[in-house]
């Protein structure tokens, strides 16, 4: 308890989760400007052909503004593999998970970094690094 209270920030008598807890959800979301890749499932369909479920989370999500695609891309992101367009927002459902078939990724690649992108603001927010399988 004495360990708690030394790192527990006050704000008027009242602690700092009581004030996250009172500006809500959606003002934390709203500040938010790229939708994060926070999941990627990899599935090898041939030696060159892999299928992806990429979930993606975008708190801030309405219909004028929302994560609208995601894409695969070399690890540096110099190359791009393929884009899932994402035609509405995910309000509704956060975060959420979409498929991405039929990826045709030359032999000699390893690994693919994921990354979203906002309606918005473009590319952006936190990406994925994965290794292909079997390679």
């Amino acid at each position: 308890m004495m360990l708690r209270r030394a790192w527990m920030l006050r704000v008027g008598g009242v602690g700092l989760w009581g004030c996250v807890a009172a500006l809500g959800r959606s003002a934390w979301a709203e500040e938010q400007r790229f939708p994060d890749v926070v999941g990627v499932r990899i599935r090898a369909k041939g030696p060159s052909t892999f299928d992806l479920d990429v979930t993606v989370s975008s708190p801030y999500d309405t219909p004028q503004r929302y994560a609208d695609a995601f894409r695969a891309t070399s690890e540096d992101g110099a190359v791009e593999y393929g884009v899932r367009p994402l035609a509405h927002d995910h309000a509704g459902e956060q975060p959420f998970t979409r498929d991405l078939r039929g990826l045709q990724i030359p032999l000699g690649v390893r690994k693919i970094r994921v990354q979203a992108r906002d309606l918005q603001h473009g590319w952006g927010g936190g990406t994925r690094v994965v290794a292909l399988p079997g390679r």
